[in-house]
């Protein structure tokens, strides 16, 4: 078995012993899982330079990875279920989404091993197992409790480290004087040489807009991580260089890493360091944003099959993805590019599972405003629905943005898994929707539909068919009706960009489509959580960036935008507001978590909400409804 023994750092109870109702408490280990694999196995072929990793005396190629694993104190109590939490950017996901809970913010000189907020308990309540693990090696450094993958470096064939050409992009919410060559403060491709004269620096205004290539005598490499631009760089515009790099690193080890963790928890033994061996009977994977990205290309790549033949995953989340791929097994790839202006891998269209793997692709309406959502399931041009295959759903989260929501409502916030502590600011309130209830449903209805084949509700997506995927711009006259409504004027289309040269050279566009919106200015496809079949504001999947950070034409990426009903006749009116005030639509607080009820009630119906979280529906209603009414 590819992994070898897992060593044990921490042992502690999940929040102070807690019992989780029938469940009871539950133990957190905490240490790092190793592996080894055969790089001439067929299974492992597809890595890319695997074949130049350095190898043991059996002639395999060793790596680890951090982990963490949540399971009951009572072993026989699991459910025979284990969710893998595949990190993003070394954070976990899958308690934080599903539990409604909080995770902590890593940053340097941080506490490596703080509390787990085990939020309401979801998961441990029915018997999930956690198993969190780390899969990428090019973590932003100094920066203490983020799941990490430890991975040789790949040599040429005289054991030389090995170069290549690297296309980064850079952009910041304030003025800077230098940037780090990477994403978000990850560890960055070394240069090859300080030199370079054939490095390129372009600047452009928007993600698809035009480019001006800054003279080479006004730039240079300030070591070999950093470049420094004569009167620095001007918050918001958007930065790329493109470079020589040294220094390739193993990233496909990373979906090996997460194929064999789950192997490890469904076929592993006391042998290999399993501490329930036995216990686990399916292994489902979860993945956000950055790991949405990396299970479709696991996906993509049928990374699910160990060197037994035995399958790893039965079924697999892949949220907020949209239709992108990644760099996850690519030389000099970059785990952490999220643009699909900066990728050769928009995958357009569903990625289809083979083996029987199932597999829920599941979007917010920002990523349909990025531009790639619709693309899963519609052709290349945007004219025409495609269905997914028999073993493929997908879901569109009505009214969402990227994230789960904020609350209290805000216009400011800290950029997500960024250690360098940049604060983003948007011209409208953010969103407050929280979809994750839906989620829990679908991990449920996924599970049964792995264990005994009843199929999960229909997909559920804006449809051209139907009339509500439309033109981004078709919806500019229902937001130009709302006072004070900054609908982007500039809509960023993905391109089938030429990467045979860096910077790639543009060429056609696909066909974006996002959701068409009613008179409140509220989408019409998708699953909407109760909250908006029985709404109080506008809720959107975009959001613009605010002067003051810069870029103020541009989508503020991964935002969605809150836009209260006003709260009576009389206030509408004088704001010239055609939304019906909130008065208006209903009687009374009462009357309105009443109609809330009834929309949770018929969710359930349809299979999208569990009907505990009826009660959490009501419980989020009636914080809008003291907030604006």
């Amino acid at each position: 078995m590819p992994a070898t023994r897992f060593d044990i750092t921490l042992r502690r109870p999940l929040a102070g012993g807690r019992a989780f109702g029938t469940i009871g408490p539950y133990e957190e280990l905490k240490g790092r899982l190793h592996f080894t694999i055969d790089p001439t196995h067929a299974t492992n072929r597809g890595i890319t330079d695997v074949e130049r990793a350095p190898r043991d005396a059996q002639g395999r190629v060793e790596f680890a990875a951090d982990v963490s694993l949540l399971l009951p104190v009572d072993r026989a109590k699991a459910s025979g279920r284990v969710i893998i939490d595949v990190v993003n950017r070394g954070n976990a996901v899958t308690v934080p989404n599903f539990n409604h809970a909080t995770r902590p913010n890593f940053v340097p000189g941080a506490d490596p091993n703080p509390p787990i907020d085990a939020g309401d308990g979801w998961l441990m309540k029915h018997g999930w197992v956690v198993l969190s693990c780390g899969w990428q090696c090019d973590l932003p450094p100094n920066v203490p409790g983020l799941y990490r993958l430890h991975a040789p470096e790949p040599l040429d064939a005289n054991g030389r480290r090995m170069t290549g050409r690297v296309y980064v992009q850079m952009q910041s919410s304030v003025d800077e004087k230098s940037f780090m060559v990477s994403d978000r403060g990850h560890e960055a491709y070394e240069a090859a040489d300080l030199a370079q004269p054939d490095a390129v620096l372009v600047v452009r205004d928007q993600l698809d807009g035009e480019i001006t290539v800054i003279p080479r005598e006004r730039w240079r490499f300030s070591d070999r991580q950093h470049i420094e631009l004569d009167g620095g760089f001007t918050k918001g515009r958007i930065y790329q260089c493109v470079y020589t790099a040294v220094g390739a690193k193993l990233l496909g080890l990373g979906m090996a890493a997460l194929r064999d963790a789950a192997a490890w928890m469904k076929y592993g033994g006391a042998a290999e360091g399993n501490p329930a061996p036995g216990a686990i009977r399916r292994a489902h994977a979860y993945g956000r944003s950055q790991t949405g990205r990396l299970l479709r290309t696991l996906v993509h790549h049928n990374v699910n099959v160990d060197e037994t033949g035995r399958r790893a995953f039965d079924g697999i989340i892949a949220n907020v993805a949209g239709a992108m791929l990644g760099e996850f097994n690519d030389r000099f790839g970059q785990n952490s590019k999220d643009r699909p202006s900066m990728m050769n891998c928009l995958g357009t269209t569903h990625v289809e599972p083979r083996g029987g793997l199932k597999v829920f692709y599941t979007n917010t309406s920002f990523e349909y405003h990025r531009g790639d959502a619709s693309l899963i399931h519609t052709d290349d041009a945007g004219m025409r629905d495609l269905e997914p295959g028999p073993d493929v759903r997908v879901y569109h989260f009505t009214g969402t943005e990227h994230g789960t929501g904020f609350w209290p409502p805000t216009d400011t916030t800290t950029v997500a898994a960024d250690p360098r502590g940049l604060i983003e600011k948007s011209q409208h309130l953010r969103s407050v929707v929280n979809y994750a209830r839906v989620m829990r449903a679908l991990l449920t209805r996924l599970d049964r539909w792995a264990e005994d084949g009843t199929p999960p509700p229909p997909s559920r997506v804006p449809r051209i068919a139907e009339g509500t995927a439309v033109d981004p711009s078709d919806l500019g006259k229902a937001f130009e009706r709302i006072p004070g409504a900054r609908y982007p004027i500039h809509h960023d289309r993905p391109q089938r960009r030429d990467f045979t040269t860096l910077p790639p050279k543009d060429g056609p566009t696909y066909g974006t489509r996002v959701s068409a919106v009613d008179d409140d200015g509220n989408e019409r496809a998708g699953i909407p959580v109760p909250e908006l079949t029985v709404p109080l504001a506008t809720h959107t999947g975009w959001n613009l960036r605010h002067a003051d950070i810069g870029g103020a034409d541009q989508l503020l990426y991964f935002a969605g935008a809150t836009l209260p009903f006003a709260k009576t006749r009389a206030e509408r009116e004088e704001a010239g507001d055609p939304r019906a005030s909130i008065e208006e639509r209903y009687r009374s607080r009462d009357d309105y978590l009443a109609r809330v009820r009834n929309a949770a009630e018929a969710l359930v119906g349809d299979g999208y909400l569990l009907e505990e979280d009826i009660d959490t529906s009501l419980t989020f209603a009636a914080r809008f409804w003291d907030a604006w009414a």
